[in-house]
Formats: C-alpha cells, structure tokens, sequence
C-alpha cells in the first residue's frame, strides 16, 4: 500500500508544471490590444514582444489594433475585457497625458488597469518632405517664423502630438497640430509636403528617411539613436528639449494575482531576452525592462511631469 501512494504522490508531482501553465492559459490564447495603428512603434513592439511571450507560455499572442481618439478607442476596450488573463494591452503616454487632454474618459487609467512591466522608451525623429528648403533645425526654424506651418502625429495625447507641442513651446513656433488615425497617412503627408514636420517614431521613420522619402532633422533623445548616428540630437542641433515615449503592458483590474504574476514575469522576461532587445534596438528604441511595481511608480512619475506640460502648453484634446 506504501508503494503505490509514494507512486501517485510521485505521479501527482510530475504533474505541477503543467498544471502550473495550464493556469496562465486560456482555451482562444491571449490577446494583446495596442490602441494604436498598425505600422508604428507600438505595433512593432507589441509584435515583437507577444512572439516571445507567445512561445514562452506556450499560447498564441494574437495583436488587435483599435486605434482612434488618442488611444481612448482600444484603451476602454481593454478596460472592458473579461478579467481572465484572456487579454492584455499594450500602451505608452496616453496612459499618463490623457486624463489632462480630455474632459472625460470612458475609463479609469489608475482603477482600471494593473501595470505589468515596462518594454521600451522610444526616441522620436523629426521629419520633414524632401523638398522642404532646410537642411538642419536652425533654417526650419528659421523658415517656420516667416510661414505658417503644420505638424503631424498619429493622434492627440501621444507622444508625437507632445513632442510636437514641447518643439513649440521651445522655440517660440506657432505650429499646427494635425492629428491622423494612422501611421501610414501621416508619412505619406509629410512625404507629399502636405505637412511640414513630423516627430515621427524611428521604427516608422527608419525606412522612409534611409530610402530618401523624408530628411532627417534630428532626435528628441538626449543621445544619438544608434539607428542614425549621423542625426543629431535637438540639443545638439540647439534646441533645449528631450522628448521620448515609452511602451508597456497592462491587464484589466481584476485578474487573479498568480496570472497576474506570471504575465508580469513573462514581460519582463520578453525584454531581457537578448533576441528580443536586439530587434528593439535594431527598429530604434531602448529596451528598458520594469516589474509591473517598478512600472506603477514610472508612470505616477509621468503624470506628474505631464501635468505641468499639459497646463503650460494649454493643450487641449476635445
């Protein structure tokens, strides 16, 4: 009798791993919303990352783009998803900036969603048409102050629009801002001359620019991209600012601690992975892994410092 409960209790152990992953699966696997157009840096990486996550726990990652009112479209649908592990999402400043921009919100960004880690902060490239007269930011600015002039971005509230208004705001510009639902209208704008400038992600940029389709200006970073080494930095080029964006996973409020645990370590893990960070790198981002605590305490960081952007500039979504 001795013999055969040591066997089950041997038989029973053999089984925890898998019914350990069996707990952070779900029977249609997981779905990642990014709230944002497909083609840019978010896309990107939520690609990037949900492969990696996708075959650590052994499940399909399936990316939903639901862009549309500065994030707000797929945020709230992220906010609404059954509170299963089922579905995740991918999103960046709006998450921080977006309580300022609109009078309401079809959710809470604090109540309604836990941070899972950071993936990557995100340099921008100023861009402008091929044919626009200027080589470099001094004879932008210098062309911006006897004609009007529009910017583009992919959206109120993202890091684009603020990058934007922040470029203003530093240099005394009147520019106008022209939001676009995607990514894909916005370089073809730029690249028509249609609108003057964009601080368009690099990953949405790189082949464009490398192709001879827009000019380079400069980065917002406070250092070169590695992507463009011979760009210069908006301090470099004489303009006092540093603008990046910044990526992360979130899960609805609500989903149990263990799966929140292991979608939390997941990510992290997904980041540190030198595969994935190489690829990160590569499209002209920086891997930056956080824990979703870690995370949590960023983005408080942010609302603060957007705050007082958002008042000073007077920016306004609706």
């Amino acid at each position: 009798m001795k013999s055969i409960m040591q066997r089950r209790t041997l038989l029973a152990a053999s089984f925890l791993p898998f019914a350990a992953q069996a707990q952070t699966q779900t029977p249609s696997g997981l779905r990642m919303i990014v709230p944002f157009p497909p083609g840019g840096a978010a896309d990107f990486l939520g690609r990037v990352v949900g492969e990696r996550m996708g075959r650590a726990m052994g499940q399909p990652v399936t990316i939903e783009n639901r862009s549309g009112a500065g994030g707000n479209i797929g945020t709230a649908a992220a906010a609404q998803a059954t509170a299963d592990g089922s579905a995740i999402m991918l999103n960046g400043v709006p998450m921080a900036v977006n309580r300022f921009l609109y009078a309401s919100l079809p959710f809470d960004p604090d109540r309604d969603f836990s941070p899972l880690g950071l993936i990557a902060v995100v340099p921008n490239i100023m861009v402008v048409p091929t044919d626009l007269p200027v080589s470099d930011v001094a004879e932008f600015i210098a062309l911006a102050r006897i004609r009007p002039m529009n910017y583009a971005s992919i959206g109120n509230g993202t890091s684009l629009h603020l990058a934007g208004a922040q470029f203003s705001l530093a240099t005394g510009l009147n520019l106008t801002h022209v939001p676009y639902r995607e990514t894909g209208a916005a370089n073809n704008d730029v690249m028509a001359g249609r609108v003057e400038v964009m601080f368009q992600t690099i990953s949405a940029a790189a082949g464009l620019v490398r192709g001879g389709r827009m000019k380079a200006l400069a980065v917002t970073s406070a250092e070169r991209a590695r992507a463009f080494p011979d760009v210069p930095t908006l301090k470099e080029a004489g303009v006092d600012l540093v603008s990046v964006g910044w990526f992360g996973l979130f899960a609805p409020r609500g989903v149990p601690a263990d799966h929140l645990a292991k979608l939390g370590a997941e990510t992290v893990a997904a980041v540190q992975d030198p595969a994935v960070a190489q690829r990160i790198v590569e499209s002209g981002s920086i891997p930056r892994a956080l824990t979703g605590a870690e995370f949590g305490a960023f983005i408080a960081e942010e609302v603060r410092r957007f705050a007082g952007l958002v008042r000073v500039a007077g920016i306004r979504a609706d």
